[in-house]
């Protein structure tokens, strides 16, 4: 049987999976449709797997696989060490309902015991400018 195809060319579902599995590893989790969800969550765990043995052979691995060096040492440095204690199943597909423009199922694919701030590593953080601050008191009399 071998693998799913998910309706593309062998070059186009590896690219897809290789950016889904840098997705997960950045943001730990992601909303997909639910077939490329049930795609990614074996090869996810596979790399988990990988990184809790730290050799350079596995490295190189992770890093042929991934084509990314910080998502690389962020499984080597840090979901490595997380589940360290957990033999398999690092991460849950959640059914996430219909997709409204085709009806499409949709989930949730997560780490398990994720770190909730990283959802919000690429959210630029609102810092007023010295007008606003300026203006602020003045709403607030008025």
């Amino acid at each position: 049987m071998g693998h799913k195809k998910l309706n593309r060319t062998s070059e186009h579902r590896k690219a897809l999976l290789k950016n889904m599995l840098n997705s997960l590893i950045k943001y730990e989790q992601i909303t997909t449709t639910l077939p490329k969800a049930k795609v990614l969550k074996p090869q996810a765990d596979k790399i988990i797997t990988l990184g809790k043995n730290d050799t350079l052979s596995n490295t190189r691995t992770l890093i042929s696989k991934l084509q990314d060096i910080k998502s690389t040492n962020k499984v080597k440095k840090t979901l490595s060490k997380r589940y360290e204690n957990r033999k398999g199943g690092y991460t849950r597909i959640i059914k996430a309902g219909f997709r409204y423009g085709d009806n499409a199922p949709m989930a949730v694919i997560e780490f398990v015991d994720r770190d909730v701030e990283a959802k919000k590593v690429d959210k630029k953080k609102k810092v007023p400018t010295k007008d606003q601050k300026k203006e602020a008191p003045k709403e607030a009399t008025a």
